[in-house]
C-alpha cells in the first residue's frame, strides 16, 4: 500500500508469514542482534596517533565499530573515524615534520593559553566542516571538562570541530573553548579513557586504548628517600636521555623557555612547558588507573609508548605502527570476548 510515495505495508513479508502458517511452520524471526562494539580512545597528545593503527587493525579483522568515545587526541581521531575520514587523517599524520608541526602552533600571549588553536581549527574544518555529531554514521561522543565547576561533559550533539577542540584544550597550552554557553577544556582532567561514556552510548563490548598504560612509565611509591646523593634507578636513567629531546619542539621556540641558560644537571627540569605538560601527564596516568579500576573495559590495548614524547607529532609512522602491534597482540582475546557477548 502506498501513501504519499511511502510504502506503509510490504507485501513480501506478509506473504511469507501466510505461507508459513499454511504449512504449520513457525513464522520467520528477526535475526539475532550482534553485540555492539565500542571504542574508548584515551588522551595522550602525539601518542594518540597510535589510535589510528588500533582502528586500522580492528577494521582489517572485520570487527565493526558501532560506538566511539574519545578524550583529547582520542576525540580527534575518533571524530575522524566516525566521519569516515580516518585514512585522510593517517595520510596527514604521516606527512608531518617538525617544521610543519611548529607551523600549526599559533602562539600568543593575550589569551588564557599559549596557543590560540585557530590554525588547528582550520585544519579540522578541512574535512569536518559542517559535520554534526548526531549525524555521524558511527555513534560518537567527545569528553571535556567544564572550567570552574569541573563537570565532566559528554558532547554528543552539535558541531564536531568545536567538540573536538574543547576535548583537547589542554589547560595553559590551548585556550578553553566555549560550547553552548559552557567554557570547556581537556577531558583528560576528569576521564582520560572514557569507558563509561562508551557503555552509556550503547556498547556491549568496550575496547579501550590507553596511551598511558606502558608499565615502564607508571609511577609508584618511594617509601624512603633522603638528601643523600644516590644513583637513579636503572629504569629512570634509561629514560633520562630522552627528556631533552622529548620537549625539543616546545623549548626550541624560545617563547616557552623559562631561561635560555641550559641547566647544569642534565636531569633537571628544562622549561615551564616541559614541567607543566609532564605534571599533566602524571596526573592523567593516575586518574586513568583509578577510572579504569572502577569501570574496567572488556579489553585494554596498551601500546608501548614510553619512548614517544607527548609533542613528537612528527613520529606518526612509528606511533601508528605501535598501535597496530598492540592491537594485533590483543586480537584473539577481542574475538573471544565479542563471540561470548553474541547471541546464545
Amino acid at each position: 500500500m502506498m501513501w504519499g510515495g511511502i510504502a506503509l505495508f510490504s507485501p513480501a513479508p506478509v506473504r511469507g508469514v501466510a505461507e508459513a502458517a499454511a504449512v504449520g511452520a513457525p513464522a520467520p524471526e528477526n535475526p539475532p542482534r550482534r553485540p555492539r562494539i565500542g571504542l574508548a580512545l584515551g588522551g595522550g597528545a602525539a601518542r594518540g596517533w597510535s589510535h589510528i593503527g588500533a582502528i586500522q587493525v580492528l577494521r582489517e579483522a572485520g570487527l565493526a565499530i558501532d560506538v566511539v568515545a574519545g578524550c583529547s587526541i582520542g576525540a580527534a581521531v575518533g571524530a575522524c573515524f566516525s566521519a569516515g575520514k580516518l585514512d585522510e587523517l593517517a595520510a596527514f599524520a604521516r606527512a608531518l615534520t617538525k617544521r610543519r608541526v611548529m607551523g600549526l602552533l599559533d602562539f600568543h600571549i593575550s589569551g588564557s593559553g599559549l596557543i590560540a588553536g585557530e590554525r588547528l581549527r582550520r585544519l579540522l574544518e578541512r574535512d569536518l566542516a559542517g559535520c554534526r555529531i548526531e549525524s555521524l554514521p558511527v555513534t560518537f561522543a567527545a569528553v571535556a571538562t567544564e572550567l570552574g565547576t569541573g563537570h565532566e561533559i559528554w558532547l554528543t550533539r552539535g558541531d564536531v570541530v568545536e567538540a573536538v577542540r574543547a576535548s583537547y584544550a589542554l589547560p595553559g597550552v590551548f585556550d578553553p573553548v566555549k560550547v553552548a554557553g559552557r567554557w570547556l577544556m581537556d577531558g583528560a582532567l576528569v576521564n582520560p579513557v572514557p569507558v563509561t561514556a562508551a557503555r552509556a552510548l550503547g556498547a556491549d563490548v568496550v575496547i579501550c586504548v590507553n596511551l598511558n598504560g606502558d608499565a615502564r612509565v607508571r609511577g609508584t611509591v618511594i617509601q624512603a628517600h633522603g638528601a643523600e646523593a644516590i644513583e637513579p634507578p636503572a629504569a629512570v636513567a634509561a629514560l633520562a636521555p630522552e627528556a631533552p629531546r622529548r620537549w625539543a619542539l616546545l623549548r626550541g621556540t624560545g617563547r616557552l623557555k623559562a631561561s635560555r641558560a641550559r641547566p647544569a644537571d642534565p636531569g633537571a627540569p628544562n622549561g615551564i612547558a616541559s614541567v607543566m605538560i609532564d605534571a599533566f601527564n602524571i596526573t592523567q596516568d593516575r586518574i586513568s588507573r583509578s577510572r579504569l579500576a572502577g569501570d574496567p573495559p572488556d579489553v585494554t590495548i596498551n601500546p608501548k609508548l614510553a619512548q614517544m614524547g607527548l609533542f613528537e607529532f612528527h613520529r606518526a609512522e612509528e606511533c601508528i605502527e605501535l598501535g597496530r602491534q598492540a592491537t594485533q597482540r590483543m586480537l584473539p582475546e577481542i574475538r573471544e570476548i565479542v563471540a561470548a557477548a553474541g547471541p546464545a
